[in-house]
């Protein structure tokens, strides 16, 4: 599998997300007010000095979930609805390129995402330390096993399908992922909670922005996820 094509259909892939107004919306819009009222109205008892301490981790989790796996897989899935993935299909380009494309124009959206919602944040009085550094890798490492996830329903479920599942993974995901309400809030939850993607983006980000080491455990279930995503997305992948 060349990088050259790759990374031309990544570049194309980012124009056209760029492109659709409503996709933006959701990428950079929504995470920016949630982060705005969780760090400035208390709902949650969080034991932090400042709220946005405990809301900053989750809002980047929020935002890699919302560009990776909703926005990607409803775009894809009706991209492959209206004919337009069935061109790409006759192409050399392939499943397994196709998808390497989608995730990696992704990532660059991503990376603005960060250092939109990290200045917001910065500004309304977080401090994350010193492992900056390995959250972004985190992030990245979500980014795949999210991206994988939207495109393995993009590429095997009917669009209307997928716009569904994909928005009810979202709010599953935000409710007992560790974003909005504490892992230990979740009571019998929280060890089921803990095997998915979400939570453990989350038990990974808490620790390094707050300067400790993230468990190793989580570290192990994210890239778990970031391979079952991509393969499976690439087994199954239908073009029409």
């Amino acid at each position: 599998m060349k990088f050259r094509p790759i990374w031309a259909q990544a570049v194309e892939e980012l124009r056209m997300t760029l492109e659709r107004g409503e996709t933006l919306l959701v990428t950079f819009g929504i995470p920016i007010v949630l982060l705005i009222f969780f760090a400035k109205v208390s709902v949650f008892s969080t034991g932090t000095l400042h709220g946005v301490a405990f809301v900053a981790p989750g809002i980047l989790a929020l935002a890699v979930m919302s560009s990776s796996m909703v926005s990607l897989g409803i775009a894809t899935g009706f991209e492959r609805s209206y004919g337009v993935l069935r061109r790409i299909g006759m192409t050399p380009l392939g499943r397994r390129a196709l998808i390497s494309a989608k995730i990696l124009a992704i990532i660059k959206i991503e990376v603005l995402q960060m250092i939109i919602l990290s200045a917001i944040a910065f500004g309304l009085g977080w401090h994350p330390g010193s492992r900056l550094p390995e959250a972004v890798a985190a992030l990245i490492l979500a980014s795949i096993a999210f991206g994988g996830i939207g495109l393995l329903l993009a590429g095997t479920l009917r669009a209307e399908a997928t716009l569904a599942l994909a928005n009810g993974l979202y709010v599953i995901f935000l409710l007992i992922g560790g974003i909005i309400f504490p892992l230990d809030k979740l009571g019998a939850f929280a060890s089921f909670a803990r095997l998915l993607p979400g939570a453990a983006l989350t038990n990974i980000l808490h620790p390094l922005l707050s300067g400790a080491h993230a468990p190793v455990s989580a570290w192990i279930i994210l890239g778990v996820w970031a391979v079952l995503g991509p393969v499976s997305a690439a087994r199954l992948f239908r073009f029409e």
